[in-house]
């Protein structure tokens, strides 16, 4: 029949790019989102899913009846498990705990196995998501391991589909690109193709407040991550397909703000995108009004919402997790500081001696203080650093107090709730709160407590 596709993965791509209207309606710029959530599978890993099975067919890594395995947050198992339905394959899909019930039932629609890995693990534990994907692909009989993060057919993926035709839809008329970081392939591709084409356009990435990419982008150091919500985008570890050099920018947003945003997108524009969506939209709006100036700017939605009903569009589970409070709530990090009061922010710098800090955190009655170098927030050094610093026989008071600097610490804006305050201090010592790229602040979980009794006094 005229115009019918061989199979559905014939009809990968060609989706739509829509301007919003009303988010953003107050910036000078013009703000556009690509409907990846539009793809045959509901997410824009449609396009990487196919090219890393047909590469690994081409070099013969997966052969016929094989089985496909994958640690994945949902929508690169969906994709590949609808490669796998098509092309005759099984496939087996490791998944985090923290994913919703709709995803794990859309990967078992399509046949595929699904195994759940705790997500409040190390990388590098056998029971991680990716270790144990690892262990099933080397158990399983002709399995072959996808291994989305590590993969240069992911990037490739999008340099040779995503990239231009973005660039064909938009004539090259584009100030720049939103895109969500989690394994890297869609913004390294789209980073490759569209600067090769305009190297001024810029590509700007988003994660999860909590994942680790923006502080390697600025300090150089791997950090330890703290809890989000978010799925799809951000990280613990980091892949080795992902250069945060190609970025010309790297944005983190909550947790609450993305998935208020990812409401909107719905019943705003009409536009039915997912949680990592939201997030973008809302780091697309940020850039744009700091930038100024009307530029085009686009959005990609990488996957649709159905995904997350029982979750994002279930007001008692945001409510339950504070992303949408009752009417008062428990108020924000900007209340929390101003009712602590005190001085300004303590900090040391990377160079300073060790003895320096000891005093200094003396004088003020301190336990902790934000490391800088330069202008950028280093780390964080606390009591618990210099006690053992001192006790392990190799101690200079006269040393540098760099090499102590940790990052077992959350970060926060000045904006959030104390709701998402409360997770993010239940797994690290302190806060960290950064403004426009200066630290504004310090909170504590004795802070944090001080101000709930304080407030319910």
């Amino acid at each position: 029949m005229q115009g019918a596709v061989d199979t559905i993965l014939d009809a990968v791509g060609r989706t739509p790019i829509v301007r919003l209207s009303k988010i953003g309606a107050e910036l000078e710029a013009s703000l556009f989102a690509k409907c990846e959530y539009l793809s045959p599978s509901g997410s824009a890993k449609d396009r990487m899913a196919r090219a890393l099975v047909d590469a690994a067919e081409a070099s013969g890594e997966l052969h016929p009846g094989g089985t496909i395995v994958e640690a994945t947050s949902g929508n690169t198992g969906a994709a590949l498990a609808l490669v796998a339905a098509v092309r005759g394959y099984k496939c087996v899909c490791v998944v985090p705990d923290k994913i919703g019930p709709e995803k794990i039932a859309s990967l078992r629609a399509y046949g595929a196995r699904v195994v759940v890995a705790p997500s409040a693990v190390e990388p590098d534990d056998s029971r991680s998501l990716r270790s144990v994907a690892r262990r099933l692909a080397k158990s399983t009989p002709n399995a072959w391991f996808a291994n989305q993060f590590e993969a240069a057919a992911g990037p490739a993926a999008y340099a040779a589909s995503l990239g231009p035709e973005i660039w064909e839809q938009t004539g090259g008329e584009l100030d720049a690109v939103v895109v969500g970081v989690g394994s890297g392939a869609t913004a390294m591709g789209l980073a490759q193709f569209l600067k090769a084409k305009k190297p001024e356009l810029a590509v700007i990435g988003v994660e999860p407040r909590g994942s680790l990419f923006s502080e390697l982008a600025r300090s150089g150091r791997v950090t330890a991550p703290s809890a989000y919500q978010l799925e799809g985008i951000g990280s613990d570890f980091v892949p080795k397909i992902l250069d945060l050099g190609r970025l010309d920018a790297l944005l983190q947003v909550e947790d609450g703000e993305a998935f208020r945003t990812t409401r909107d997108l719905v019943r705003l524009e009409g536009l039915y995108a997912g949680g990592s969506s939201g997030a973008v939209v809302a780091a697309a709006v940020a850039w744009a009004r700091a930038q100024g100036g009307p530029r085009r700017v686009l959005a990609i939605l990488a996957d649709r919402a159905s995904a997350y009903s029982s979750k994002i569009f279930d007001d008692a589970w945001m409510r339950e997790n504070g992303f949408l409070p009752d009417e008062e709530g428990l108020g924000t990090v900007r209340d929390l500081l101003h009712l602590k009061g005190g001085e300004g922010v303590i900090t040391a710098k990377a160079h300073d001696r060790v003895r320096d800090v000891v005093n200094r955190m003396k004088a003020h009655g301190i336990s902790q203080l934000p490391v800088m170098r330069d202008d950028a927030l280093l780390g964080a050094v606390a009591e618990v650093d210099l006690l053992r610093y001192l006790v392990s026989g190799e101690s200079s008071l006269d040393g540098h107090v760099e090499p102590l600097v940790e990052s077992h610490y959350a970060t926060a804006s000045l904006d959030t709730r104390i709701e998402e305050l409360q997770a993010a201090l239940a797994e690290a010592g302190m806060a960290i709160v950064v403004e426009d790229g200066r630290v504004a602040g310090i909170v504590t979980k004795i802070d944090l407590i001080d101000y709930l009794a304080r407030r319910a006094s």
